[in-house]
């Protein structure tokens, strides 16, 4: 089925999957999670009601009771998974996708991600090979709200930023469920009514015409920083005072300020291979060790949690707690960056400021080529490119990140898409044009 992804099951609904096959994945997730109640939650896209109703169908028709915590974010969910001891859970979200999507974010004890890999891949194979056939102790939905509780947990890290001018954008999404809650009605928000038809922009925020309105009110309300949330809250990305957005990965090296003191000092920082060498540089001259793993959830917090790092982040905008269940949470991130911005503001420095001083590389951004040769447009890169110059590093489990002395690349195949994804970083503007030019050269002779 289309909609079985690397992370999670997404696609458009009624295209990709059905309510028929909602029902299924409903029905074989107690068989491949072990389990006798599944927490459920779910965002406010136009068919989420549907989904919800067939997914409760086929769990209760399994023998499994539903816990029901309504409308949510994920990173809620994941809370609810780990502080309350269920074994398995699902958000009902397609997170940034355009509203024709949907989707379900499977999860099982201790909020740890289920990707294809490990339990997907065997709900799929069941829902093809194997008969439903009905249990006779069917399950019940039993409401969860638990709302409050998250709420509470999400406020004990908040601290006065009553210095701060500050501009929020919801994207009209589950943000808006609780933000308000946690910084009052002093903050400037826009699109902060939860509408699954997004009316105002996508819920992306890493394409930039969804961060223009953001940058204007930045810019209008002369804000210390404006923060932007995509559809189902598990990622965040911040814009400067100047309205200049904010690489998402550059953020892991701010939020190293908030983290790597006292005992934490010398504490693992997860990064993926997509990271530039700036982050990685300035945690380390704050005491913290760097560990660079695959992009994803479904790894990235599996990985945190084996080598017991403290904190992590990602291009994409999720950034991973420890004290999160090795989790990710955009608002938990928002609540930390902006204590972080308020200090600085203290000490008379500007996010920009902080910003530029991380920043020393020059850097591509995400560079897609649709592409059905992927692999062999990978080999072919990573091949012209180390026949003459030996690497000081290669990085091979995402792709290649190949290092050498004075730039670096990486390239690897989406997960989800048939694209290749391109980063590419120097010490000059000149270094990193010229390597540019000569891997889109290489690309190029692979394209359909």
């Amino acid at each position: 089925m289309k909609a079985f992804k690397a992370y999670d099951i997404r696609g458009i609904y009624n295209v990709d999957f059905n309510k028929e096959d909602v029902y299924k994945i409903g029905f074989f997730l107690r068989k491949v999670l072990n389990t006798d109640k599944i927490l459920v939650g779910y965002d406010a896209r136009l068919s989420t009601p549907e989904i919800f109703e067939y997914l409760c169908k086929g769990i209760t028709d399994s023998g499994v009771d539903v816990y029901n915590i309504g409308l949510s974010t994920t990173p809620m969910v994941y809370y609810l998974t780990a502080a309350h001891n269920f074994k398995a859970s699902v958000q009902i979200t397609a997170s940034h996708n355009p509203k024709e999507y949907n989707g379900l974010k499977v999860s099982r004890e201790n909020a740890i991600p289920v990707g294809y890999d490990t339990g997907l891949n065997l709900v799929e194979k069941m829902m093809n090979e194997e008969e439903v056939v009905i249990s006779e102790n069917r399950g019940q939905i039993i409401n969860f709200d638990h709302r409050q509780e998250y709420l509470d947990f999400l406020k004990s890290y908040a601290q006065d930023i009553s210095n701060l001018n500050v501009s929020v954008d919801c994207s009209n999404g589950m943000a808006s469920l609780l933000v308000k809650d946690i910084w009052g009605e002093d903050i400037s928000y826009i699109y902060d009514e939860i509408d699954g038809t997004f009316p105002n922009h996508e819920p992306n925020p890493l394409e930039e015409e969804n961060v223009e309105d953001l940058k204007k009110l930045v810019l209008e309300n002369s804000s210390d920083v404006g923060v932007i949330f995509d559809g189902d809250a598990d990622r965040v990305m911040f814009v400067d005072e100047k309205a200049n957005f904010i690489r998402p990965d550059l953020m892991i090296a701010v939020m190293a300020k908030y983290f790597l003191k006292g005992e934490n000092k010398n504490a693992t920082v997860i990064q993926d291979i997509r990271t530039s060498k700036s982050v990685s540089e300035y945690v380390e001259s704050l005491g913290g060790k760097v560990h660079m793993w695959r992009v994803g959830r479904a790894f990235a917090a599996i990985r945190l949690r084996e080598i017991d790092g403290l904190f992590g982040g990602e291009l994409a905008g999720h950034y991973y707690f420890k004290d999160f269940f090795y989790s990710d949470s955009g608002i938990l991130a928002a609540i930390i960056m902006l204590n972080i911005i308020s200090e600085l503001k203290k000490e008379g420095k500007t996010l920009s400021q902080l910003i530029s001083e991380i920043d020393t590389y020059s850097n591509s951004g995400e560079i897609n080529f649709k592409l059905e040769k992927k692999q062999e447009a990978i080999d072919a890169v990573v091949k012209h490119f180390t026949k003459d110059e030996k690497p000081s590093a290669i990085f091979d489990f995402d792709g290649y990140r190949v290092e050498f002395r004075d730039w670096w690349f990486n390239i690897r195949p989406s997960n989800t898409e048939p694209y290749l994804r391109l980063i590419a970083e120097a010490k000059s503007d000149e270094i990193l044009n010229k390597n540019l030019s000569e891997i889109k050269n290489i690309i190029a002779k692979f394209a359909d």
